[in-house]
């Protein structure tokens, strides 16, 4: 086998990216206990490639090559890493040491690292922060969570607006603390209310004598402090922002946010939908056992229930289903079709209104064009499951029930996949939440009366 490091760019200050083969090397290295060598190996990598190759290792070789790293950890690994994982490293690292590491990030960072501890480990890592810094992050987690405040960063530039372009480069090449990057001048007035911002690039290009209110300044888009986040992950989607400034209730500028916390947003609200579609909570894949197993089996119930639910309904065609066996056999193709096109309509329904596709305004064309959809694709499975079951049994009059039952639960499935999630969003709620339940469910017992209802009718 090759070794890993011989894939090393022979440019020494080439970055090293994290492959298969490298964490190989790593957990071979460890189990081999040559952790000076797994070190050497790990050390090149990016922080979020670090981040991943931890994720990678089981606990215990993850825990002895956090040990080996700690001297030299770059604090940026922890706000890469998965939440449970970042606990355990997090309870690894000790209060001192991971206090050090958190008082060198930014402040959003270190806030997002913070709010997902319990307060007991909150508040022992908040004591180890310096005066400053620890400031800045009790006044980010007394925001509410997921909103503005906790995403902002406090550090940004706000010049006054009657300084010229020449004052404004003074004051950035004297200033000492000003952040590690940046991309717009926030201009305020005396009332500390920000007027309007310029691209840093403008301002290098402009002519010292010039106000900085005399250049052209970018349309401001104001972000509350309380505002949702994922309301923020659409103004700057939306608008195409590089940052925004977030105000108080009385308009004057707090802090800033950036796009590259603005990605992870966007990133974070849609896997929080794909795993609430499917009731199940972000990082499973890290959490012990026992705590999966119990955020996992409340759904599982639920179902349990909405499937007795379906049985019932079964159970009422007991005498149809003895006088034509067959039915038992073609019943779960039905209702197999009805919630696949159920699902398929609920998943596009969810994510258009996280991205605010859909309003009052255009609801009933995308419940229509849903309708009309299910409509054509009925009409073809209806054909192709009438001409199977014609083709399989020789029965004309199943072939018929068959295909009608198909047609009639795909169609008030897609429907249904359309509605309920609107509706839940009318009222408040989440609909990535508890929307595929009733779905599923609607579309189940739906299928079984309307399968097994018109062969009682139509064939005994």
């Amino acid at each position: 086998m090759q070794d890993p490091e011989a894939e090393a760019p022979a440019d020494a200050d080439a970055p090293v990216e994290l492959s298969e083969k490298l964490t190989e090397a790593v957990a071979a290295a460890l189990e081999q206990g040559d952790l000076e060598r797994a070190a050497s190996l790990a050390m090149p990598l990016h922080a979020a490639d670090q981040a991943d190759l931890l994720e990678q290792l089981g606990r215990e070789d993850r825990a002895v090559l956090v040990a080996q790293l700690e001297p030299e950890l770059d604090p940026e690994l922890l706000t890469y890493l998965d939440e449970t994982v970042r606990g355990e490293v997090l309870e690894q690292l000790g209060p001192a040491q991971a206090g050090a590491a958190i008082a060198q990030l930014e402040t959003d960072d270190a806030i997002d690292i913070l709010e997902d501890l319990d307060p007991t480990e909150q508040m022992a890592l908040l004591e180890t922060l310096p005066t400053p810094e620890r400031a800045a992050v009790e006044a980010g987690l007394a925001y509410p969570e997921d909103s503005a405040g906790r995403l902002m960063q406090r550090d940004f530039v706000a010049v006054p607006e009657f300084w010229t372009v020449g004052q404004t480069i003074d004051y950035l090449r004297a200033n000492p603390s000003l952040p590690d990057d940046f991309y717009d001048l926030y201009i305020i007035n005396p009332r500390y209310e920000p007027v309007g911002s310029v691209p840093l690039s403008k301002v290098l290009r402009s002519r010292r004598g010039v106000l900085l209110t005399e250049l052209r300044m970018k349309a401001l888009h104001l972000v509350p402090v309380e505002e949702d986040q994922e309301k923020v992950g659409f103004t700057f989607r939306q608008y195409g922002l590089v940052s925004a400034p977030v105000v108080d209730a009385h308009g004057r500028m707090l802090g800033v946010i950036t796009v590259d916390d603005v990605v992870d947003v966007i990133e974070e609200e849609a896997e929080e939908d794909i795993f609430r579609l499917g009731g199940v909570r972000e990082g499973d894949v890290f959490t012990p056992p026992m705590r999966t197993s119990l955020h996992r089996a409340p759904w599982l119930l639920v179902n349990l229930g909405t499937a007795t639910l379906a049985a019932l309904v079964i159970a009422q065609f007991e005498g149809t289903i003895q006088r034509i066996v067959m039915l038992a056999a073609l019943m779960p193709v039905v209702v197999s079709l009805g919630g696949n096109a159920g699902i398929q309509a609920l998943t596009v329904t969810v994510r258009a209104l996280a991205m605010k596709q859909i309003t009052r305004a255009n609801m009933l064309r995308v419940l229509g064009k849903e309708l009309l959809v299910a409509g054509m694709n009925g009409a073809v499975l209806l054909l192709a499951g009438g001409s199977l079951v014609l083709a399989w049994l020789g029965q004309f009059d199943l072939g018929v029930v068959f295909g009608a039952g198909i047609i009639m639960t795909i169609i008030v499935a897609s429907v249904v996949g359309v509605a309920v999630p609107i509706l839940l969003d009318r009222v408040g709620l989440d609909p990535a939440v508890a929307s595929s339940v009733f779905v599923t469910t609607i579309a189940d017992v739906f299928g079984f009366f309307a399968f097994l209802g018109m062969a009682a009718w139509y064939l005994t």
